[in-house]
């Protein structure tokens, strides 16, 4: 059993709810799921109704006979868990509340299903970011979707790798082998086309000059996976249309992102094909920069690709990945299969150096950080710029951030010169999810807690706050 593994079962573990799921989709009986196992039907029968916690010999007796990650029985408790449902109740409708832990490990326990209901009503609302709204948020159902695939679809992943090992036999030239595929097999033929043809698009089909007409500003490594992403729109569709019919959105922008992102989800897979890969990052000790240079691929192509490696019997590190701008503000968050609250929180820590990126573009920031509940992750943070700016207009610019857990990070090469084992910096999930005392960066109350104010005295933080 790994190290994450055997942080799962560290600690008390109520999973009743994941493992009737299980057996569900392995078509068995209780009775023949505890033979399975080696326990008897009742104490099986225990443990699914939460009424037993999972030991750590049953986990490892689990993993062997079901062959699954025991970190998954983790990510799959209801809403995320005791404190994914605490971060959610720190929203300020619920502001006059006051719902201890206790209440929170019973409620799970209990009613797990009602916990996951309250979740999944909460997030389609969009709260956690400030208020509630009424319409529901695409971009929050679909990371919702991705999530519970934790970011990896097996049978994408699959046709990717057969098609890119036919392409490799036929050319070394990826861009150009693709190419070749379109024209021949569909009968569309690639057109690089000037800005001011397109002065606003970067990727067009012409169906009427059975074109794919993309922009002069593209550099190699989005060329090739805009030609990868129509491949994918075509060759991949059955996969595409099985996995947003599983997903049965009501909502058809979200339908549509979802679509869109499962296209990407194949040109990624297509660059930068499974097996290959994954033997490439454990060669390299997950060097960014030799993946990128090796595959033809861009920084944030390779920081996503290292979040889907959860391949049965073949997986890479738990990576989870988030990109934001200036301000703050997250465009992509991907927890994979780390479970990462930093991936997770509506929020970040101005203490996390993933702001410190911007101030030296295209540098990697390195840090060891440790949450409030003692979990250290290593992370690193580089700035990327997107293409397709005209000399004069604005220049957008984010910062990519990309972790693992500490007791992971061993052997990778951004590793190098850390001690794993030593200081960290601690960090929060944002100020108003933070409980952290006397901390001069503070700029507000954790939403969790009373704000106290003493006239007499004037802390290191400008907030003080009381306990549960």
């Amino acid at each position: 059993m790994d190290e994450g593994a055997r942080r799962v079962a560290d600690r008390k573990l109520l999973a009743g709810h994941a493992v009737r799921r299980l057996r569900r989709k392995a078509g068995l009986t209780q009775a023949a799921m505890a033979d399975a196992l080696a326990i008897s039907p009742s104490y099986l029968n225990l443990i699914e109704r939460n009424q037993r916690p999972i030991s750590a010999t049953l986990l490892v007796k689990l993993a062997e006979a079901f062959d699954f990650d025991p970190r998954a029985l983790a990510a799959a408790e209801p809403g995320g868990g005791v404190d994914a449902i605490r971060r959610r109740l720190t929203d300020p409708m619920f502001a006059d509340l006051e719902i201890d832990r206790n209440e929170l490990e019973e409620w799970l326990a209990g009613a797990p299903g009602g916990a996951e209901a309250f979740a999944r009503a909460f997030d389609a609302r969009g709260s956690g970011t400030g208020g509630v709204t009424d319409a529901p948020d695409p971009v929050a159902t679909v990371r919702r979707e991705i999530e519970r695939w934790r970011g990896y679809f097996a049978d994408l992943d699959a046709a990717a790798e057969t098609i890119a090992d036919e392409l490799r036999m036929g050319a070394g030239d990826l861009y150009g082998a693709i190419g070749e595929r379109l024209r021949v097999k569909h009968q569309l033929t690639i057109r690089i086309l000037p800005v001011d043809v397109m002065p606003d698009l970067l990727r067009r089909l012409d169906l009427h000059a059975r074109q794919l007409q993309l922009s002069e500003t593209l550099d190699s490594a989005s060329r090739t996976f805009a030609a990868a992403f129509q491949l994918a729109q075509i060759e991949a569709k059955a996969e595409i249309d099985a996995l947003a019919k599983g997903a049965a959105f009501t909502d058809r922008a979200a339908d549509r992102l979802l679509r869109r992102y499962l296209a990407s989800y194949f040109a990624a897979a297509l660059m930068m094909p499974y097996a290959r890969f994954l033997r490439a990052c454990e060669g390299t000790g997950y060097d960014i920069e030799l993946l990128q240079r090796r595959f033809g691929a861009g920084f944030e192509q390779v920081a996503h690709r290292l979040t889907t490696l959860q391949r049965v019997g073949a997986r890479g590190l738990p990576f989870f990945m988030v990109r934001i701008d200036r301000a703050g503000q997250s465009s992509k968050r991907f927890a994979g299969a780390s479970g990462a609250p930093l991936a997770e929180a509506a929020a970040r820590c101005p203490l996390w150096r993933i702001h410190h990126a911007f101030d030296r573009p295209g540098a990697l920031n390195v840090q060891l950080v440790e949450l409030e509940d003692g979990a250290r992750w290593l992370t690193m943070a580089r700035t990327v710029t997107p293409l397709g700016r005209r000399y004069g207009a604005v220049q957008a610019e984010f910062a990519v951030g990309l972790g693992v857990a500490a007791d992971h990070a061993g052997s990778l090469a951004f590793a190098r010169g850390v001690d794993l084992a030593g200081e960290a910096t601690p960090i929060g999930l944002g100020c108003r999810a933070c409980l952290r005392e006397a901390c001069p960066q503070r700029s507000a109350p954790p939403m969790a807690r009373a704000l106290t104010i003493d006239e007499r005295e004037r802390g290191i933080s400008a907030f003080t706050f009381g306990g549960d």
